[in-house]
């Protein structure tokens, strides 16, 4: 696992958790995919493909602003990285 990948992946969550300007839904889902990355009794595949399953879902709304909206494809982008290594 890349450790300094996996540091980015984490903080970009938590940035998104924070956004006032992004839904909710959006934030929420964002504290769900931390916590589901954090679980060490599954394989990293497994959870980086579930929590870019979550967040892939969310680009599709409507009411996500644009920055939010390029988080999200960072945050997916890094996610597939970090499943590859």
């Amino acid at each position: 696992m890349n450790k300094q990948l996996y540091e980015e992946v984490v903080y970009l969550l938590d940035e998104l958790s924070q956004d006032t300007s992004v839904p909710k839904n959006i934030r929420k889902q964002a504290i769900d995919s931390k916590s589901t990355l954090g679980k060490q009794n599954e394989s990293l595949d497994l959870r980086c493909a579930t929590v870019i399953s979550r967040l892939d879902e969310l680009t599709n709304d409507p009411n996500v602003p644009q920055l939010g909206r390029t988080l999200l494809y960072t945050v997916i982008s890094k996610l597939e990285a970090l499943a590859k290594s």
